[in-house]
């Protein structure tokens, strides 16, 4: 029986279904769960009650949404992408665009990133490319005005960031560093970030607190400063959105089934006291009796965990197993998601989505890759040389926000519950396309070794297989479950070999796209070639 793909129509929606005839293959539906719905949807058998609905022939009209682009290889990515497998099935017209590139913020005096800050906030669905900061040396080679700071501040403040989600990105049946999931929340205000400098002497500093109801002013703290030259800083950690993280964080964890732990280093840094405070309250008043009975506590010892940021650091070593979520301050997240992502594999392998509200209360979430624009490619690229980018992390954003985009907007007008239907349906057969394009050993390098795809040729290739889902082909057998490659391998031998080209000539043969060719075929390849193995000739014996 042929392997057909899962619709990802929710659960409530497949009971509605009337059954269909018996002689109709059942689906195994797929158990991703939406990132912007609180629904755990697990592996059932259910019999299948829709087709894919997306054609090229009529168009879906995407509902709103803020689109950022950023620039270099990532940027020349993303517009491939939307190109061959956005575009062609919908109407991306009513997204706002905006160019956060270092020459339109410079030409716009960073006009441009405010108003696409409020556009955010307006609209409440975001996806953002990966910009640049530029540093002294990009402000000279770039010709700009000034060193424009990073746009994520500026995001996190206007959106009244609450944390930045880091999870790990997961393709069944490719093995990578964690094996189930591991959850992270970082708390996306305060810190080190928003810190406020001078360069100082010798002499005595004191921080002043004046308290806004009129009161009398309070010496934070005062010191006498010995040393000719050193710098002091200033920077407060704001707790009023904690319990809003801390709801948020456990109810992702019961949602993903994972242990959650908190970590700090209040140990030393005594002010970090509030934050595990907030954090433990809203657990025990609210989540412990949940996880007790989920069973979810047992391997921290039947209660919520506190983790020195040390001990984290080494717990994220020997964890692998996974499962399990950290939540933590801003600072400390920024580090330990960046340790996680060099665990799983590389920062392309993790999810960044900044959370934030509205004045009404309204969830607001931006999402984006948590690498950057990948300049050594890019540079690549200008040179004519061939590339090979993974764009895996920048497609999970723009899933995310495709989700969230489709709920705001059912979420405003119930009548809009086909299209959200058709907008999961599509965004899941994405992820699969993709998914199963790396299983058949079609990905890019850094997952297939020196003969996989360049950056356009894996594009293409999960743009044809997007194609051929949508159009509820089937697949005629599971995709192969891969290991890690040998990150040893040298490409020696391979430097002079058109990839392109062999691929090709490997397409030829490989009639269902499955990257396997059967001996059959195989067979008529060696003939074509000639370098079939022929049998020995030998000398007939005489007949008398």
């Amino acid at each position: 029986m042929a392997l057909r793909l899962a619709s990802t129509r929710l659960m409530t929606s497949v009971a509605r279904c009337a059954p269909l005839s018996s002689k109709v293959p059942s689906i195994l539906l797929s158990n991703s769960r939406l990132a912007s719905r609180n629904v755990a949807v697990q592996p059932i058998m259910v019999q299948k009650c829709f087709n894919a609905t997306l054609s090229t022939n009529s168009k879906v009209v995407a509902p709103p949404m803020v689109y950022i682009a950023g620039e270099e290889m990532t940027h020349y990515c993303m517009n491939l992408i939307i190109e061959k497998w956005v575009t062609p099935y919908f109407d991306v017209s009513g997204w706002d665009h905006f160019d956060l590139s270092c020459k339109s913020r410079d030409e716009s005096d960073d006009k441009v990133l405010f108003d696409a800050v409020d556009a955010g906030k307006k609209v409440g669905a975001i996806f953002k490319e990966p910009t640049i900061t530029p540093s002294a040396i990009q402000v000279q080679e770039m010709k700009l005005s000034k060193a424009f700071g990073s746009p994520n501040g500026a995001m996190r403040r206007g959106w009244n960031g609450i944390t930045i989600s880091r999870d790990t990105i997961h393709i069944e049946g490719i093995e990578l560093g964690y094996k189930n999931r591991v959850l992270f929340e970082r708390h996306a205000v305060g810190g080190e970030y928003g810190a406020g400098y001078s360069t100082v002497g010798r002499g005595t500093l004191i921080t002043n607190f004046i308290p806004s109801d009129g009161q009398d002013p309070i010496i934070v703290d005062k010191r006498v400063l010995t040393d000719e030259f050193g710098v002091a800083v200033v920077y407060n950690n704001p707790y009023d959105n904690v319990t809003d993280l801390a709801h948020y964080f456990f109810k992702r964890c019961l949602e993903a089934e994972v242990t959650p732990y908190i970590v700090t280093k209040k140990t030393v840094f005594k002010w970090q006291e509030g934050f595990w405070q907030s954090m433990k309250k809203v657990f025990d008043s609210d989540y412990k009796t949940q996880f007790e009975e989920a069973g979810l506590l047992k391997r921290s010892g039947g209660d919520l965990q506190h983790l020195i940021s040390d001990a984290a650091t080494m717990q994220l070593i020997r964890w692998t197993e996974g499962g399990f979520g950290m939540a933590a301050h801003n600072y400390d997240g920024d580090m330990l998601t960046d340790q996680i992502a060099q665990v799983h594999r590389s920062p392309g392998f993790i999810t960044s989505n900044l959370i934030g509200k509205d004045d009404e209360g309204r969830i607001i979430k931006e999402y984006e890759a948590s690498h950057g624009t990948v300049t050594d490619l890019w540079l690549d690229h200008l040179d004519g040389k061939e590339t090979s980018m993974n764009p895996l992390g920048m497609v999970e954003a723009l899933i995310g926000a495709m989700n969230h985009a489709a709920l705001l907007e059912l979420e405003a007008d119930a009548s809009k519950q086909d299209k959200f239907d058709e907008i999961m349906n599509y965004t899941e057969t994405l992820r699969r396309a993709m998914h199963n394009t790396f299983r058949y050993g079609q990905g890019t390098r850094d997952m297939a070794g020196p003969t996989g795809f360049t950056t356009e040729a894996f594009i293409d290739k999960v743009a044809w297989r997007l194609g051929r889902y949508l159009s509820d082909q089937v697949e005629n057998e599971l995709p192969p479950v891969l290991e890690e490659p040998d990150r040893s391998y040298v490409r020696k031998g391979f430097d002079n070999i058109d990839m392109a080209k062999l691929h090709s000539e490997f397409d030829k043969y490989d009639k269902e796209g499955t990257g396997r060719v059967g001996f059959k075929d195989f067979t008529k390849m060696l003939v074509k070639m000639g370098i079939a193995p022929e049998k020995k000739s030998t000398d007939k014996e005489p007949d008398v």
